[in-house]
Order: C-alpha cells, then structure tokens, then sequence
C-alpha cells in the first residue's frame, strides 16, 4: 500500500497519532501529495482543454488549482493549530485547523461562481469541442488519481481525527464526479450539436459549489461548538459512577478547541461523612484516569450529599415520580428544602433533554410548567426549579 509506505517513511516508526509533533507530519505528508497531484492535474487538464476548446475541461483544471491553493492553507492551518498556548488564547490554536478548512470552502465556492458565468457564455456563443484520443485516456487517468488522493486523505483524516484533511478527502471526491462529467460530455458532445460543453460547464460548475456548501456546513459545526457524542457522554458517567464513595454525578460539560485539546467538567456527589482528604484523592485518580482514557482534561467538581431525614427522602421520591412522567426529563439532581420568610422552598435541578424539546419550549417555559405541577401536587410550599439543558450528537 502506498499510504502506509509514506507513512512509514514519514514517520519513520512513531505511529502514535495523538501525539502533536505526528499530527503535524501527517498534515504535511497530506498536503505535499496534494499539492503535487493537483498542480500536475491542473497543468494536464489546462493543456487539454485548450487543446480541444472545452470550457467544461478547462474548468475542471482551474478546479484542480483551488485544491493546490487548498493544501497550502492546509499545510499553513496544521501549522497555525500547534501552536502552544498562550495569554491571548489559553486553549491553544487548534481551532484555527477549521478555519483553513473553513477557507478552502469559500474558494471552491467562488471556483463553481465564476465558472456558472463562463459556461453560460459558451453556451450562447457555443465552440465546437474537439476528441483527441490521448486526451481522453489522460482525463480517465486523472479520475482514478483523484479517488486514491481522496482514499489516501480520508484515510489520514481518521488516523488524526483531522477536519481539515477529511474536508480534502470529500473536496477530491466531489473532484471525481466533475472529472466524471467533463469525460461524458466529451463523448457526448461528438454526436450532437447542442451546446453540451457548456451546459456540462454548468453541471460542474454547480457540482463545486454544492461540494463547497457541503464542505462550509462540515466545517462550521465543530468551530461554533457541537455537542458532544451520546455515546462519550455516556462513557464518561460510567467511569465516573464506578469509583469509591461517588453516588451519583451530573452537569458533564464537554468543551472541544482542535483535536487532541477537549476539556470536560463533571459534578459528583458522594456522602458528606467521607473525609475530605480521602475523597480528594480519589477525585485526583478520576481526573487522571479518566482524562487519560478519553483524551481529555477532566475537572471534577465535589459535591457532598448532608444526611436525610424520612421526610426529606419521601418528599424528594415523591417530586422524581412527578417530573419523570414528563417525557423531556432525564433526570433530578441538588434537590434541597430552604426556608424563607418561615416559608418552605423546595429548589432542585432538572436535566432536560435538549433534542426532544419543540422550537417553542425556552427555559422559562419548562421552569413555570414544572413549578406549577409540583405547587398544586405539594399545596403550601413553594417551588424553585433550575432548568439544565442537554444536547447530544446522536
């Protein structure tokens, strides 16, 4: 295989792919392909479309030459990303990855813009579009280079769990598809007199600017800040739950600047009688282990749960089986009974889930709903309800 050969050469041993000093080898192996299939492919393509007169062949080159300036931006983006932190930016630059990859969407856009504009013109004023033989195997050869480069960056993508190089690896297969298109209307353009070349022109010129909005969307989610997988969120709990004296743990908060840089706090609840020192030892082994597990910084939050008297405990059941027939509730959790004005509060936490609550539902919806529930089911005490919402990428 000729991925794992560059990459051995790259390498030269060090396959550990979290490690900073590798991610940015295997960016750069990435991008000095890219580079170099994509100038020789816009060179070929160039020459050939000027040689036969094809608009559409002529597009697809200059397409070719927004993905070499798109390795640049690569190469500069992995270079911006590692580096370390520093007063103005305490989580590092990993972040600045989407943002190259953010900028190779917007050209590829522009790319499709502008060539709408020239396939229109040849439309109206059609050329006809010569067959040359040696130029038409050179085309097909091109295609199959194109699904190895976008194999060759999905491939290192996943390794480095890279935004960047799996927006390239897409940007080269949405590059076969026009290739794919240009190689047909060639054919088809031989037995026609139809402008076929320049509303193949078209095709592929709105074929890049989908493949741009494809690659804007991609690329806006992870640098906005998306929600964490269900799946790491229910991970973490389990871990969390599995240590001595914990009884229970909520608020887990997952915060991602780049690759390899994703911060998480989490509050956990243990019995207030346990001593504080050894408790604090064993939140200083969760912190460690599990960060270590999942590649991230953990900070725990201790919060200790006072004795319960049979009232409080009855009370407290009693408020859980009310709001847990509400189907958007997951779960309860800081349930305390205050005094104020010798009045009784009842104050506690809800844990919504954010992804089956409607466009309309806010916070302070779900809160007044919720108090008043409870209000009329406990007559004579007031209720104090802090809405917690949470979002998983399912």
């Amino acid at each position: 295989m000729l991925t794992d050969y560059l990459l051995k050469m790259t390498l030269k041993g060090n396959n550990d792919y979290t490690n900073k000093d590798t991610r940015i080898k295997v960016g750069y192996l990435a991008s000095i392909v890219g580079l170099i299939i994509n100038i020789l492919l816009s060179i070929i393509k160039l020459s050939i479309g000027l040689l036969i007169s094809s608009v559409s062949v002529i597009a697809d080159a200059i397409n070719n030459l927004s993905d070499t300036a798109s390795s640049i931006i690569t190469i500069v983006g992995f270079n911006l990303s590692a580096k370390p932190a520093d007063k103005e930016h305490p989580y590092g630059h990993g972040r600045l990855e989407y943002i190259a990859a953010l900028m190779v969407a917007f050209m590829v856009i522009l790319v499709g813009f502008q060539f709408i504009q020239t396939s229109y013109d040849r439309i109206v004023n059609p050329v006809p579009v010569k067959f040359e033989l040696f130029s038409f195997i050179i085309l097909i050869i091109s295609i199959g280079s194109k699904v190895w480069l976008s194999a060759f960056n999905k491939n290192l993508g996943d390794k480095i769990n890279s935004a960047g190089l799996k927006a390239t690896a897409q940007d080269a297969l949405g590059d076969v598809m026009t290739t794919s298109v240009v190689v047909l209307s060639i054919v088809l353009g031989q037995f026609t007199t139809l402008p076929i070349d320049g509303i193949v022109g078209i095709i592929v010129s709105l074929l890049i600017m989908y493949n741009g909005y494809n690659l804007v969307k991609d690329t806006i989610s992870p640098l906005i800040g998306e929600a964490p997988d269900e799946d790491l969120i229910k991970n973490i709990y389990e871990d969390v739950g599995s240590y001595d004296y914990i009884t229970g743990s909520h608020d887990l908060l997952i915060h991602t600047y780049g690759a390899g840089k994703t911060m998480a706090t989490i509050d956990v609840e243990f019995p207030a009688e346990v001593d504080v020192i050894e408790i604090h030892d064993v939140i200083d082994q969760m912190e460690r282990e599990v960060g270590e597990k999942y590649d991230l910084t953990l900070v725990v939050h201790m919060d200790p749960l006072g004795p319960e008297s049979k009232e409080r405990f009855k009370l407290r059941q009693e408020i859980k089986k009310i709001i847990k027939k509400e189907p958007i509730v997951k779960s309860m959790h800081d349930f305390q009974i205050l005094e104020d004005d010798k009045k009784e509060i009842i104050e506690f936490h809800v844990v919504v889930d954010g992804n089956l609550l409607n466009k309309e539902d806010t916070d302070d919806s779900i809160k007044e709903s919720m108090e008043g529930i409870i209000e009329e089911k406990c007559i004579g005490m007031k209720c104090n309800i802090i809405v917690d919402i949470e979002y998983k990428n399912r």
